[in-house]
């Protein structure tokens, strides 16, 4: 159902010996070997081994994007890190490591339904901080299991309260939703959601279909819409035209003519007109007082 970028096995760790504390003990035990060695006495090399066996459990190093907490006695000493520093072993115990770098948790819902009842299966990335590493130590059990809980469960209660049409076209806007909700809830432990985005959303196949044909009805209906809004302008334009021509006869005879002229443009064509229209038109006279002309006199 959900999963975390990092291994939170391992985020839960607290490390029990540092590199630093290893060196710092190599380093008692040699001398202490070397003189034992010389003056045959067993006290130098087991100063040597406890004095190591200390730094190696008192020295500690915190990575730069980490900090932890210091509980002496059980109880909350300060935060310590980036760095090295120092511990009283058995006195002082360590908490977990918090890495306030920005962290990724994926979550998903399935099979939740929409405010329009339509089962969807949602994926999200859900990028957040921790700012405050002692609220998010001493206020919260477990912070990352209380951030991928908290933001499946939001992720549902957003799904009931939008359509599949919204959850579909506004994803930003469910994705902002999100950050809201989670960063309300997060902010007493000393965390914050920084972005919450909507990485898919999917619905079952049969209704998928569904929605395909209706899409193509629309579209074709739409297209039908179109062509008649272009036969009634035509058709306008048609009557205006006819309406000009009514009105003035000389211009229906020069469109007849540019008619005539359009069709035998091209060479070797041949534009067969009924004798009615050349009448019509006035172009019997016009043809032959042409022909007359290229005759030659006698």
């Amino acid at each position: 159902m959900f999963q975390t970028v990092t291994s939170r096995s391992n985020l839960l760790q607290t490390r029990q010996v540092s590199g630093v504390g290893v060196l710092a003990c190599v380093l008692c035990v040699i001398p202490g070997a070397i003189i034992t060695a010389r003056i045959n006495s067993p006290f130098p090399v087991l100063t040597a081994a406890l004095v190591g066996v200390y730094f190696l459990f008192a020295i500690k190093v915190v990575d730069q994007w980490e900090k932890v907490a210091v509980l002496r006695f059980g109880r909350f000493r300060g935060l310590k890190g980036p760095g090295v520093f120092l511990i009283v072993p058995v006195v002082d115990t360590l908490s977990r490591y918090v890495d306030q770098r920005v962290r990724v948790t994926t979550v998903s819902a399935e099979s939740t339904l929409t405010r329009d009842t339509v089962p969807v299966n949602v994926d999200a990335i859900v990028f957040w901080l921790v700012w405050n590493a002692e609220k998010a130590i001493l206020e919260v059990e477990d912070y990352m299991e209380a951030i991928t809980l908290g933001s499946q469960t939001a992720l549902r209660e957003s799904i009931g309260r939008h359509q599949l049409a919204q959850m579909i076209t506004e994803r930003e806007t469910l994705g902002r939703e999100l950050q809201r909700i989670l960063d309300e809830k997060t902010t007493p432990w000393g965390i914050t959601v920084q972005s919450v985005e909507i990485r898919d959303v999917r619905i079952p196949e049969a209704l998928e279909n569904a929605m395909s044909q209706q899409a193509q009805a629309d579209r074709e209906r739409q297209a039908r819409v179109i062509l008649g809004d272009a036969e009634v302008q035509v058709s306008d334009q048609f009557a205006k035209a006819a309406q000009v021509y009514a009105d003035s006869p000389v211009a229906l005879h020069l469109r007849g003519m540019n008619m005539l002229f359009e069709a035998m443009r091209e060479k070797g064509s041949m534009v067969v007109v009924p004798s009615s229209a050349l009448d019509t038109m006035g172009l019997g006279g016009t043809l032959a007082t042409a022909t007359l002309a290229r005759q030659p006199s006698v």
